[in-house]
């Protein structure tokens, strides 16, 4: 069985949040850092230096957040609201609103939208080039089977995870219905979804600590193909958890950890 290498010491951020942490997301051009949070913040950080470099308050826990871009990003709240901040300008203002808390949010930069998800299940788009308010930015409203949970993006495809292991997959270009509805493989409520960077597929995760691989094109030439090679090495993916630890592993040996880190005080939040 491959050896768990010994982690290396992490750093801890000088100012966190004052509650558990309910998402957190690196920027794709720098070391800048947004957390969202239960204690109502969402934060901007540089990681590198270790300065906060702005603060937003919510009037409920902050349950997700996401990039625009280096200064500006969007959240969604318990509050039943999704919002906009720049934090250069320290400006703020609220692109809509659901009947429920918000559960998820992703920026399209294909689509040039702000997609929300929420549990009074529905899904909605927002364009946040508009001016603020609701009847000015919303695009679209498309209902779901139950409560969503997650949702994840690659390029115009879409994959929406909900309560009763319902998975929806659209396109986009064409919101008017789903590509597929699928049933999540694993036996329990689905806690998370992401899509793979290369597009063909997404990784499922539930309450019981499994996860499942999945792939768009169903047909048998399509998972004939999609089978993992174990030369590959670079097949990794990582997992947190119940455990207080972040856990990565090799897809093509799904059972064996390669790396791990130490446990933290509380609960691990992806």
């Amino acid at each position: 069985m491959t050896a768990v290498h010994p982690s290396t010491a992490g750093r801890e951020l000088s100012k966190p949040p004052l509650d558990g942490v309910s998402n957190l997301r690196f920027s794709n051009h720098s070391d800048r850092l947004l957390v969202s949070s239960w204690d109502k913040s969402v934060r901007l950080y540089d990681a590198g230096s270790d300065a906060l470099l702005g603060e937003f308050m919510h009037g409920g826990a902050v349950l997700d957040c996401c990039f625009h871009d280096d200064t500006s990003g969007f959240s969604a709240s318990a509050d039943h609201t999704v919002r906009r901040y720049v934090f250069g300008s320290g400006k703020e203002d609220i692109l809509g609103r659901h009947d429920a808390p918000v559960r998820c949010v992703e920026y399209s930069y294909a689509a040039g939208q702000v997609i929300s998800g929420s549990w009074d299940k529905t899904l909605k788009c927002w364009d946040p080039r508009g001016a603020s308010g609701q009847e000015r930015t919303l695009v679209g409203t498309y209902p779901q089977p139950e409560r969503v949970y997650s949702l994840s993006l690659v390029g115009n495809r879409l994959v929406v995870a909900t309560a009763g292991r319902h998975v929806n997959v659209y396109d986009l270009r064409n919101m008017s219905q789903p590509e597929q509805r699928r049933e999540s493989s694993l036996k329990y409520q689905t806690r998370c979804v992401r899509c793979y960077p290369n597009g063909t597929g997404y990784a499922l995760s539930s309450v019981e600590g499994r996860v499942a691989m999945e792939f768009f094109d169903l047909s048998e030439a399509s998972q004939a193909k999609n089978t993992p090679n174990t030369q590959r090495a670079s097949q990794h993916y990582h997992s947190a958890g119940m455990a207080a630890c972040l856990r990565l592993r090799r897809v093509t040996h799904m059972k064996r950890e390669i790396y791990r880190m130490n446990q933290t005080p509380s609960l691990c939040a992806m």
